[in-house]
């Protein structure tokens, strides 16, 4: 294997631990400051690869994500990873079918924080050295979002708009996320986020239908009967998801020093 798939490669591994570690290193007092570059030393040297067994590597991996889970809070401002319980994305957009045409609509979500990470679990890690990439499942017992949306919807020329605040909790949930490098080092991070699981789910959606009353009723609605929507709107999920991760990783880790690290 050449030196730079290596590199890319490891270069995911370390924002692997991050993303589920965020924040490892956030003390900011002179005194009781923590040495970052050995702390990340150690970080990438206790888990060594063996092509022979691949699944100890993993497993390791695995592992040090768990160990770090009470890191989650506090983000690591030298190297400008932004903390991850809660994690927020200002700006998300989905859009399907055609504006001019007779059907369309689009869904943005402003302003949207996601919280329970702490308390997440990895489950499966799996890292493929030749195609740049890393794979990992992750299992929420409860994971709470909220923020603001906006939603415009054309149907033969009639025009639909909404927007408030919505919030939503999951239980018993679970999601598989693939992270891949689409260059050299510096390069692009593609994320994949796919839902796996979701036990149960709490959501609410202001001003989706007027008056106090009916939006009561919507959201008794949406409450009962989600599992049935659920195959219909799980690829939007994973779309709206996927999108948001991706500006996320690419901010705190496109540019991560990785070199400074690596004997």
């Amino acid at each position: 294997m050449s030196q730079q798939s290596l590199a890319n490669c490891n270069s995911l591994f370390l924002m692997a631990a991050f993303v589920i570690a965020a924040g490892i290193f956030g003390v900011t007092e002179a005194s009781s400051q923590i040495d970052v570059d050995q702390d990340l030393k150690h970080l990438i040297g206790r888990c060594h690869r063996d092509p022979g067994n691949p699944d100890e590597y993993n497993d390791c991996m695995k592992q040090v994500f768990n160990d770090l889970r009470a890191y989650f809070t506090t983000g690591v401002p030298s190297y400008n990873i932004q903390p991850f319980d809660p994690h927020q994305s200002p700006y998300v957009e989905l859009r399907r079918g055609d504006p001019h045409g007779p059907g369309s609509f689009k869904l943005v979500l402003r302003n949207v924080s996601e919280y329970g990470w702490s308390r997440s679990e990895v489950t499966k890690f799996h890292s493929d050295a030749e195609d740049h990439r890393i794979v990992y499942a992750q299992y929420f017992p409860e994971k709470s979002l909220e923020g603001e949306y906006e939603f415009v919807a054309k149907l033969l020329g009639t025009e639909l708009r909404r927007q408030g605040h919505w919030n939503m909790t999951l239980y018993d949930y679970s999601q598989t996320t693939s992270v891949r490098r689409v260059g050299d080092p510096g390069s692009l991070l593609k994320v994949h986020v796919e839902v796996d699981r979701i036990g149960g789910m709490e959501m609410h959606i202001g001003n989706l239908l007027q008056g106090q009353s009916l939006n009561q009723v919507a959201d008794g609605v949406i409450n009962s009967m989600w599992q049935l929507g659920l195959p219909f709107v799980r690829p939007m999920i994973n779309e709206l998801v996927s999108t948001a991760f991706t500006d996320i990783f690419n901010e705190s880790f496109r540019h991560f020093p990785l070199e400074k690290f690596l004997s």
